[in-house]
């Protein structure tokens, strides 16, 4: 059974950084397409963003491209989301998922998923 784990949320104010981790039990983590996805309240879950399981291809959401970045390392079986400058609009559950397809900003893309870290951004 695989397993994803989040951490690196966490509470601070607008402008500051944050680093998220995925951890996965994957044996084929390399093999799979990795994606982050973020949920509030009032909002359906929706894309942050995506990297390819070969050749480095990213994709990003119009509200965090330039802000966030998303890379991996295949020799720890874990992916990143680096968040720069941050706002009170970026507050919610952060998701990891991975899939066997494409690259996609679908949530049905993705097959395993983990339980969420909670990012809050104060003013």
């Amino acid at each position: 059974q695989v397993h994803l784990i989040e951490s690196g949320g966490g509470a601070v104010q607008t402008g500051a950084s944050l680093r998220l981790a995925c951890a996965t039990s994957v044996y084929s983590f390399r093999t799979y397409t990795m994606g982050w996805f973020r949920q509030d309240p009032e909002k359906g879950r929706e894309f942050v963003a995506a990297r390819a399981s070969t050749g480095g291809t990213t994709y990003y959401a119009d509200s965090v491209k330039g802000r966030f970045t998303i890379s991996r390392d295949n020799a720890k079986n874990t992916v990143y989301l680096q968040m720069n400058r941050l706002k009170p609009e970026d507050t919610a559950v952060y998701y990891c998922a991975a899939g066997r397809g494409i690259m996609a900003t679908e949530t049905s893309a993705y097959d395993v998923w983990g339980q969420g870290t909670q990012v809050t951004v104060s003013s």
